[in-house]
C-alpha cells in the first residue's frame, strides 16, 4: 500500500509552480510573503510596491476568508450553516456570492462539480487515510445527502433542505480569494504580481520587462516533482486538479479525491489531471474538478465552446491535449 502526504503533494506541486514562473531575467526583485493559510501554502509577489503593509494586509484577507469559507473552523459561516440543522442562516455577501457561484457551475456540470460532496469527503479522508476503503453502506448512506439542489440562497440566507447534508467550498474557494486579493492590489496601484493559493495561480500583468509569466505544470506522481510543461501567462490565472494531489494506492489501484458524486467512488475516466486557463481564478478552480470529471472529450467539448476559457488536460498514457486556443 502507498500514501503520499497531502501537505508534501501541496508544498512541492506549489514550489515547482513558481520555480517554472520564476524563470532568470533581469528583473526587479519582487516584495513577497510566504505563509500556511487556507490549509495549504500560499504565496504572493509584488512588483513595484512602496506600500510597507500590502503583503501583511494580503495574508489578513486571506485569514479572514478562511475565518468565514472553511468547513472545519467552528464559527465559520460555513461551519454553522452546516451545523444548523436545516435552519436558515444569514452570511456575509462573500460567502452568499460564493455559495452562488458555486450552485452555477453545479448546474452546468449536471451536479459534476458539488459544493454537498462534504459527507462522502469525510468518509474518505484522504488528507489522513493511509488506505482504507469506506464500506459501500456509508458510501451510500453519504452520497444520499450529496445534491447541490438541496442548498438555499435567497439574499444574504443560506439554508440546506437536507439537513444533513454539508457544504464544503474547497473546490472553488481559493479561486475566489484569489480574485479578490488581485482585486485588492490592483487598487492599490500593483501592476505586476503573482498570487500562489496552494497551487491555485492568478497573475496581474505579466513581468516588469514585459515578458510572460512561465508557470510549470507538474508531471503526475513523479517523484522528482518535474515539470511536464509550461504555459506563458499574463494576467490570467492557472488551476489543476490531478489525481496525484491527494490519493493512497492499494493492490496496484489508486484512489484519489476527485470524488463522483453519483457513485461515491473516486472517478475512472483515465485522467491524471485538468489544468484551467482562465481570466478569473474562480472560474478556473471550479472548472477544473468540472472538467476533470467531465473526462477528456466531453471535458474539452465544454471548453472549446467557451469564450476565455483555456484547458489543459493530461491523460494516464501522459499524453498532453490542449484545448483549440491554448497554443503548446
Amino acid at each position: 500500500m502507498k500514501h503520499l502526504s497531502y501537505s508534501k503533494i501541496i508544498l512541492s506541486f506549489f514550489l515547482f509552480l513558481i520555480l517554472a514562473g520564476c524563470a532568470a531575467r533581469t528583473t526587479p526583485e519582487p516584495d513577497s510573503v510566504t505563509e500556511f493559510c487556507l490549509d495549504t501554502v500560499i504565496t504572493i509577489k509584488v512588483w513595484g510596491n512602496d506600500n510597507p503593509d500590502l503583503l501583511t494586509n494580503c495574508v489578513k484577507m486571506c485569514r479572514e476568508y478562511e475565518n468565514k469559507l472553511s468547513r472545519t473552523k467552528e464559527g465559520s459561516e460555513i461551519y454553522q450553516i452546516n451545523h444548523a440543522n436545516g435552519q436558515p442562516v444569514t452570511v456575509s455577501d462573500d460567502t452568499a456570492e460564493l455559495i452562488r457561484a458555486a450552485l452555477h457551475y453545479g448546474k452546468i456540470s449536471d451536479g459534476k462539480f458539488d459544493i454537498t460532496i462534504a459527507p462522502l469527503s469525510i468518509l474518505w479522508d484522504f488528507k489522513n487515510n493511509t488506505g482504507v476503503l469506506p464500506q459501500q453502506k456509508d458510501i451510500d448512506e453519504a452520497r444520499s445527502h450529496v445534491d447541490y439542489s438541496n442548498v438555499s440562497v435567497s439574499e444574504n440566507i443560506v439554508s440546506l433542505k437536507d439537513p444533513k447534508a454539508s457544504i464544503d467550498l474547497g473546490g472553488i474557494a481559493k479561486g475566489y480569494i484569489a480574485d479578490q486579493l488581485k482585486s485588492y492590489l490592483l487598487t492599490q496601484g500593483i501592476e505586476h504580481a503573482t498570487i500562489s493559493l496552494g497551487g491555485n495561480i492568478l497573475t496581474i500583468g505579466g513581468r516588469p520587462d514585459g515578458s510572460a509569466f512561465q508557470i510549470g505544470i507538474q508531471k503526475p506522481f513523479d517523484e522528482q516533482n518535474s515539470v511536464i510543461t509550461s504555459l506563458e501567462i499574463q494576467d490570467q490565472s492557472v488551476v489543476t486538479s490531478g489525481i496525484y494531489e491527494r490519493y493512497f494506492e492499494i493492490d496496484d489501484q489508486i484512489y484519489h479525491h476527485i470524488l463522483d458524486p453519483k457513485t461515491g467512488w473516486p472517478y475512472e475516466n483515465g485522467l491524471l489531471s485538468v489544468t484551467i486557463v482562465s481570466d478569473d481564478s474562480v472560474d478556473g478552480d471550479a472548472l477544473s474538478t468540472a472538467c476533470f470529471a467531465m473526462g477528456l472529450e466531453d471535458g474539452l467539448a465544454y471548453v472549446n465552446s467557451q469564450k476565455d476559457i483555456e484547458a489543459l488536460f493530461i491523460t494516464e498514457d501522459y499524453e498532453l491535449h490542449y484545448s483549440e486556443g491554448l497554443t503548446p
